[in-house]
């Protein structure tokens, strides 16, 4: 139990640094490329292309917490995961009531969305890579 509460946190932990890592790189590179088009914050916020990029590395950061989950959770992977894509859903709606007004609402609801089946994602990657390893490692003649 301890391990699966671990992998959970850390999982969080991924994401978390992922997302907040590209953002703190992105937002500030493209307020100083395009000072014109994004004079302040408010205005990436309401970019459609920047919303849609952040959704993209926003997934693929929540991917990666549910592939380090899995990894971490092992034994069993996809449940890992799972669980990750629950208490990051909770987290996602707790930052919602706080936050309404730092995103349009569709930004919120997409993430809220998308939550879990990208934590399913990155467990299910690694869940195919370790099968795929053990396979190889069973069918690979032991010299």
């Amino acid at each position: 139990m301890l391990r699966g509460v671990l992998a959970i946190l850390a999982g969080v932990a991924t994401l978390t640094a992922i997302s907040f890592g590209i953002e703190a790189v992105a937002n500030p590179l493209l307020m100083r490329v395009f000072p014109a088009t994004f004079p302040t914050q408010l205005a990436l916020s309401h970019s459609l292309p920047v919303r849609v990029f952040g959704l993209a590395y926003g997934a693929l950061s929540i991917a990666a917490g549910g592939y380090v989950t899995a990894w971490i959770g092992r034994r069993a992977p996809i449940l890992h995961a799972a669980m990750l894509g629950v208490v990051q859903s909770l987290l996602t709606v707790w930052a919602m009531t706080a936050m309404w007004s730092h995103a349009p609402a569709v930004n919120w609801i997409v993430t809220l969305v998308m939550t879990f089946p990208a934590c399913l994602l990155g467990g299910w990657l690694f869940a195919r890579k370790a099968g795929r390893q053990v396979l190889s490692s069973a069918t690979s003649p032991s010299g």
